[in-house]
């Protein structure tokens, strides 16, 4: 029997694309154009939010 999961929503950051290139204007030893790679920053590349709900709380509640 499957089973449903719900989809995670979408980083609205990155809007699911959490990843990707820029070039930087300057090219490598074979000719390319050199890239930096970087990933969303709220999302830390994984293009989904995790709901408020389920993060964990630390410390100690009184």
């Amino acid at each position: 029997m499957p089973q449903h999961t719900r989809p995670r929503p979408i980083c609205p950051d990155c809007d699911g694309f959490p990843t990707v290139a820029i070039t930087t204007g300057q090219y490598t030893a074979d000719g390319q154009r050199q890239t930096l790679t970087v990933n969303c920053r709220p999302c830390h590349g994984t293009g989904h939010r995790t709901p408020a709900a389920s993060l964990a709380t630390t410390g100690r509640r009184a």
